[in-house]
């Protein structure tokens, strides 16, 4: 209550009004610019969620391709040790000591062809999705590592699907 005897009407009545008055001002000149700053920013988190979101389905769609190839790599190299497997019962019925030696080196030799070329699609397939995972993360992220820096987190993470199998 003292307080209030030490101040005037007038400069009470001054005070409200300079108070106002900047209120107004601010709200008229800084007000729509600071919300106008604040829907850029957002639009522009925004969309880079969408391309994030856009990103990860693109790996899905790489990774559900990889899975796919791995299975017709596996069916093929099951039907060729399949077919060794024959080519040794024939070669077994016509010469049987020489055949059963020679029958045992096709089937050892194709297994370990079949193990090159498992090895060696698997090996493509992995470079394919790295490159297509570093150009999906090109587009999203503004500030990247070294290519060689993303070519080894993104080989990580396919060894890491790899051990999940």
């Amino acid at each position: 209550m003292e307080l209030l005897k030490l101040l005037s009407t007038n400069e009470i009545v001054a005070q409200l009004v300079n108070f106002f008055l900047l209120f107004i001002l601010l709200r008229v000149f800084l007000w729509k610019k600071m919300f106008a700053v604040l829907e850029t920013r957002r639009e522009r988190v925004a969309g880079e969620f969408g391309k994030i979101e856009e990103a990860k389905k693109d790996v899905e769609a790489i990774k559900a391709d990889y899975e796919a190839r791995i299975v017709s790599i596996d069916r093929m190299a099951q039907e060729k040790v399949q077919e060794a497997v024959e080519k040794g019962s024939r070669l077994a019925e016509d010469i049987r000591k020489k055949a059963e030696s020679n029958a045992q080196k096709i089937i050892d030799a194709s297994r370990e062809e079949i193990k090159r070329e498992l090895v060696q699609a698997k090996n493509e397939v992995k470079a394919q999705i790295v490159d297509l995972a570093i150009d999906a993360a090109k587009s999203v992220i503004s500030e990247r590592l070294s290519e060689d820096d993303d070519r080894k987190i993104v080989e990580q993470f396919l060894e890491g699907v790899d051990g999940a199998k």
